[in-house]
């Protein structure tokens, strides 16, 4: 596969998440090895899944714009609020339809 065919949710995802798509499917997709392997509980392992279920949900809508997916997945990594993220969002969509 070229590096022009890696799909685009592939290249926005960081290595910590690539290494634990990794080891999920070497694993067979057991949450509780990965719970093992990471030595945390089951529920921890299954929270880290769904936050990478969501950017790559994020980062595979073709409609989005780049931009507002990097607010999305911050959010999703708690480093912005969903409020502030909102507001971002709203004033980048505004002042692109005003263009």
């Amino acid at each position: 596969m070229d590096k022009e065919e890696i799909p685009g949710w592939i290249t926005s995802l960081d290595k910590e998440s690539v290494e634990f798509i990794r080891k999920f499917i070497l694993n067979s997709g057991s949450l509780k090895n990965m719970a093992k392997i990471y030595d945390v509980s089951y529920p921890t392992v299954r929270s880290k899944l769904d936050h990478l279920i969501k950017k790559i949900e994020l980062n595979s809508k073709k409609e989005d714009v780049e931009f507002v997916n990097l607010i999305k997945n911050l959010v999703i990594d708690e480093r912005l609020s969903l409020d502030t993220a909102k507001l971002i969002i709203d004033k980048y969509k505004s002042e692109r339809s005003d263009s």
